[in-house]
Formats: structure tokens, C-alpha cells, sequence
């Protein structure tokens, strides 16, 4: 009962090596195939940017508009949840939040010439979390 069956290590070697095969994969060579680069923002810049591209899930989000916006998701997010106790204002604070931040987070993995998919890998905790996190504060790429 205390031991771990093949079932065990199988599960646990793909939780494990699945993420791993993206982190060591490259980016496609050559140019970033998801538009310009964008230019960097001030906090306000950044909220605006975040409910005028709410569903748009093409072109490329800077580190700034990605890290302001992500900002503003936590404050809110917190302030909402201290004013409300019962937490149906949260619920649906949560509901409107979700799709723009799906959306800036697609585009900041553009800006490093990656997949929005790959948004999926933070499911494969704690390796894909930390890769992810590592993704959305790398540097845009473009080639030269």
C-alpha cells in the first residue's frame, strides 16, 4: 500500500517529461511569424490595451502591457473579493476577467514567437507553471 506501482511512475514520468519536451524544443527560426514588435506601455497604456484587444487573440503583447495588465487583474481582483463576502461579485468579476487575460496572455507568448497553446502547459504543475511564468518575463524575439 505504501509502495508505488509501474501505474504510479508512468503517471508521474508524464507529468513530468511532457512539459519538459517544450521546454528544450526552440522557437521556430527565423522571423516572428505573429506580426511587429509592439512597443512598450505605461500602466494606463496597458488597461486600456487590455479591454480594447478583449477576445483578440492575434498580434503580439509587450512585457509591460502583459505585467501592468496582470497588475490590474490582482488589484481588482483583491479589491473586489475584500468588498464582497458572500463572493458572487467575485464570481462574475472573475467571469469578465477571464477571456481578456486568456487573450494577453496568447499574446505575450507571440511576442516570443510561441504558440498561445502553449498557455495549456501550466496545467502540468509545478514544471509548467514555472516554465510559463519564465516565458511570459522573456524578451520579445525578433530575428535579424
Amino acid at each position: 500500500m505504501g509502495s508505488f506501482s509501474t501505474w504510479h511512475w508512468l503517471i508521474l514520468l508524464v507529468l513530468l517529461v511532457i512539459p519538459l519536451i517544450f521546454v528544450f524544443r526552440p522557437p521556430p527560426a527565423g522571423p516572428n511569424r505573429f506580426g511587429p514588435s509592439p512597443m512598450p506601455m505605461t500602466f494606463g497604456e496597458a488597461f486600456a490595451s487590455f479591454f480594447r484587444n478583449y477576445v483578440n487573440f492575434r498580434g503580439r503583447a509587450s512585457r509591460s502591457e502583459y505585467w501592468f495588465s496582470f497588475l490590474f487583474v490582482s488589484a481588482s481582483s483583491l479589491g473586489v473579493d475584500t468588498i464582497d463576502s458572500r463572493g458572487f461579485l467575485s464570481l462574475i468579476w472573475s467571469f469578465v476577467l477571464f477571456l481578456p487575460m486568456i487573450a494577453v496572455s496568447a499574446r505575450r507568448l507571440h511576442d516570443i514567437n510561441r504558440s498561445g497553446w502553449h498557455q495549456l502547459l501550466s496545467g502540468f504543475f509545478p514544471i509548467g507553471s514555472i516554465l510559463v511564468i519564465w516565458w511570459y518575463c522573456t524578451s520579445g524575439r525578433d530575428a535579424t
